[in-house]
């Protein structure tokens, strides 16, 4: 039986790499060319479909109700602060293009 400081099996500890992630928020000309492009021809996704039909009936507290779906949906608070504000930026757009 081994016991003590130096006895037993030696063993090399091995130390984990550092990961590093980008945070960089600027987005790429061609990432924001794409994606709008994407926008464009796929229109909206189902859950923000339905964010804008509660945004247009208008109803009781609109920004809460659009941000507690957004948030099941998204997961994220800020996440879903910024498709509440996404989708009423969208619809302003949509108004002032039919009018």
């Amino acid at each position: 039986m081994a016991a003590g400081l130096v006895k037993g099996h030696v063993v090399v500890k091995y130390s984990s790499k550092i990961r590093t992630r980008s945070r960089s928020a600027k987005k790429s000309a061609s990432t924001h060319a794409c994606r709008e492009l994407a926008r464009e021809v796929m229109g909206l996704a189902p859950y923000e479909k339905r964010l804008l039909d509660v945004l247009k009936a208008g109803a009781g507290n609109v920004e809460k109700r659009m941000y507690k779906m957004a948030k099941k949906r998204l997961g994220t608070h800020r996440r879903a602060i910024k498709k509440r504000d996404e989708i009423t930026a969208y619809w302003g757009k949509l108004r002032q293009a039919n009018a």
